[in-house]
């Protein structure tokens, strides 16, 4: 799951990063009348609306993951009789890991807004007062997603950490109990 995250991560910026540089490139469309460069603010907004999915895509991911892991490694120990501390540090690496999948969706929710807010094609009067700070935010809050995502990622490996301790002792509660025991061994990292 590392690996996948990791790399759904990384495409993620770097749509932000190409949707950030293509902004910076075009400049302020207000005023503007060459439709070749109004074309280019359309590709943007769509580039900008693409990338703010994607963005949501890869902060559901770990959402889902921890949700979905936290709740097997709850079965998992009511099934075996196994401790309890598995369950409890399951909840704990969650709560450490939902704050940052939020705060990175409420950023490029808010990313969303300021260019709403200077999208001259709006027909809003006003939008030009938007530009810089739809820009001075875009390149911040771009960051602080790049943040919560590495932020996210040690707290996937724990969870990992975990769903290897909790296999291990399944093991050999089914090696003791004479059961078929498969054997597994993690992906590479």
């Amino acid at each position: 799951m590392e690996r996948v995250y990791a790399h759904a991560a990384m495409f993620a910026v770097a749509l932000l990063a190409a949707t950030a540089l293509l902004g910076i490139w075009i400049g302020d469309l207000h005023g503007q009348t060459d439709p070749a460069v109004l074309r280019w603010g359309s590709v943007h907004r769509l580039s900008g609306i693409f990338t703010a999915l994607v963005v949501v895509l890869v902060n559901s991911i770990a959402v889902t993951y921890f949700i979905g892991t936290g709740r097997w490694c709850r079965e998992v120990v009511e099934t075996y009789g196994l401790s309890p501390a598995f369950t409890d540090r399951a909840k704990a690496i969650k709560r450490r890991a939902f704050p940052w999948s939020v705060i990175g969706m409420l950023a490029v929710v808010g990313i969303t807004a300021l260019g709403g807010a200077a999208d001259p094609s709006t027909g809003r009067a006003g939008t030009e007062a938007w530009v810089t700070p739809h820009l001075v935010g875009a390149i911040g809050l771009a960051t602080l997603i790049a943040w919560c995502f590495q932020s996210q990622l040690p707290r996937i490996r724990l969870q990992q950490q975990l769903i290897e301790e909790v296999l291990g002792e399944v093991r050999e509660i089914r090696r003791a109990r004479g059961l078929e025991v498969e054997e597994w061994a993690p992906p590479p990292s």
